[in-house]
């Protein structure tokens, strides 16, 4: 039995949460209900992340063991209230997608089956400017977690040498991500060039540890710096967003100071707001503090100067200028 629909009033609205007792999560029989309200404990913390964004929905009907597919058009019916705007896609398709407006607007995407939220890197007020630079750190296969951790401390580290200040989260599932709030100065392709050169770089301080290789074959044991989570009109797992996995885990913040204590796997929607409750949010100041990528755009700028190409974009977007033939080596063509 999942229960009687129930109206909760939340930011002057009334949303219709239905089936609230149908179990979404099932390591602790976690219901749609009690994802509801691991969303309004972490309001404040949650819409200062992602408020006013763009927001890619990938639905779950059956909660996070069933199936599910990515909608990125607002439905039929959706109240008259609800906050849209037009996003556009790789190949150019234009579509209307709820913005996240307020934590109504979260509670009545959770009611259509969001677990957690993939969000557009812009404010939907100026899409023509991306505010988050966006650094994904992916263990290869062989990378443990002990190397995953030293490669956020090195990214870390040369972000701090360049004088850029960053934040760090789980992706609630195997890695983290290191954001960079941005002044709105530059587009999604500046943006993403910015975060080639740091990938590039770090591949260069750390060779043996570190890859900026897209092609899996060329990565060895090493973390990947994915540089292409950056590449325009590209959503991201999002801030405090919670995983369709079993356990509910959340991709939650944390210090810089916790990166050796920090659990990926035993942050959830069952102890996440205790946390935020006590400690705080570790992302509080980060848009008091936009940084600048002119330090990363400078080193782009000296990495093509000397030759290099562009880095592979993802086979969704169309080919770019610059770009390295969009083949794996091995399956390159060798010249006679």
């Amino acid at each position: 039995m999942s229960g009687e629909a129930i109206i909760l009033e939340l930011a002057g609205r009334e949303v219709r949460v239905t089936s609230p007792d149908k179990v979404f999560f099932t390591k602790r029989d976690e219901t749609k209900l009690d994802l509801v309200e691991y969303y309004t404990a972490i309001e404040e913390p949650l819409l200062r992340a992602m408020g006013g964004r763009p927001i890619l929905m990938q639905r779950f009907p059956d909660g996070a063991s069933g199936k599910s597919f990515f909608q990125k058009r607002v439905p039929k019916g959706a109240p008259e209230w609800l906050d849209t705007t037009i996003v556009s896609t790789p190949n150019g398709t234009d579509s209307n997608a709820m913005v996240a407006t307020d934590i109504a607007h979260v509670v009545w995407a959770v009611n259509m089956g969001c677990l957690g939220f993939h969000v557009w890197p812009y404010l939907a007020a100026d899409p023509d400017h991306t505010d988050e630079l966006r650094i994904d750190l992916d263990p290869s296969p062989g990378v443990d977690y002990d190397a995953l951790r030293e490669g956020a401390r090195k990214t870390k580290a040369l972000l701090d040498e360049l004088g850029i200040r960053s934040f760090v989260k789980t992706s609630g599932s195997r890695g983290f991500h290191i954001y960079v709030r941005l002044s709105p100065q530059w587009d999604g392709y500046e943006v993403r060039a910015a975060a080639v050169a740091l990938a590039r770089e770090l591949e260069r301080r750390h060779p043996e540890s570190m890859t900026a290789a897209w092609w899996k074959e060329e990565r060895g044991e090493r973390v990947f710096v994915d540089f292409n989570q950056n590449a325009p009109h590209k959503t991201v797992f999002g801030t405090w967003s919670v995983r369709a996995r079993v356990g509910a885990q959340v991709s939650t913040p944390f210090d810089w100071a916790e990166l050796d204590d920090v659990d990926l796997n035993s942050l959830t929607i069952e102890n996440v707001p205790e946390r935020v409750e006590r400690d705080g949010d570790p992302w509080l100041e980060m848009n008091d503090d936009p940084q600048s990528i002119a330090p990363l755009l400078e080193m782009s700028a000296a990495d093509m100067a000397a030759g290099m190409m562009d880095a592979p974009w993802p086979p969704v977007y169309p080919k770019q200028p610059n770009e390295p033939p969009r083949v794996a080596p091995s399956r390159a063509k060798k010249p006679d």
